[in-house]
């Protein structure tokens, strides 16, 4: 996958976008249409050290998940990325989608402030590599700049 290629789509579709609700629409169906074996890609904001659901595309998610749980809350609560080749493996790991093997939680921040986190999972065991966290973190970085933009 051509990550640098994502990146531009996202600037691109994001143009003249006052609103932060349909930037992350965009967002997470670009992703959802252009990464390879995945089944949910999208956001969950923070609010008061909880994590809501955002804009996504795949089936049905968790709505609410607090600061310190599960993958998406890992990385929330730490500010790091999580790449997670085994979510049965992780401690705490919250089944939203039983299908759902592996999965990458890119934190985002906006003016400094923990905005929320970019998830995405994937049925394949092992799916995500260290050139997609690469990636998917620039997809990030300029996902902030948009979002700071408005």
């Amino acid at each position: 996958m051509d990550h640098g290629l994502l990146v531009k789509q996202l600037i691109s579709l994001s143009e003249g976008v006052p609103q932060r609700v349909s930037v992350l629409a965009n967002a997470s169906a670009l992703l959802y249409d252009s990464l390879a074996d995945i089944n949910w890609a999208g956001f969950y904001l923070a609010k008061e050290n909880v994590l809501w659901l955002g804009p996504f595309q795949g089936k049905p998610a968790c709505v609410k998940i607090p600061f310190g749980r599960g993958v998406c809350g890992t990385a929330a609560a730490t500010g790091e990325t999580q790449l997670v080749p085994d979510v049965h493996a992780f401690k705490g790991h919250i089944a939203c989608d039983c299908a759902s093997n592996a999965e990458i939680v890119v934190p985002l921040f906006v003016n400094g402030a923990l905005y929320g986190v970019l998830d995405i999972d994937s049925p394949t065991l092992g799916r995500f590599t260290a050139e997609d966290q690469i990636g998917l973190e620039a997809f990030a970085r300029a996902l902030e700049r948009i979002l700071e933009g408005e």
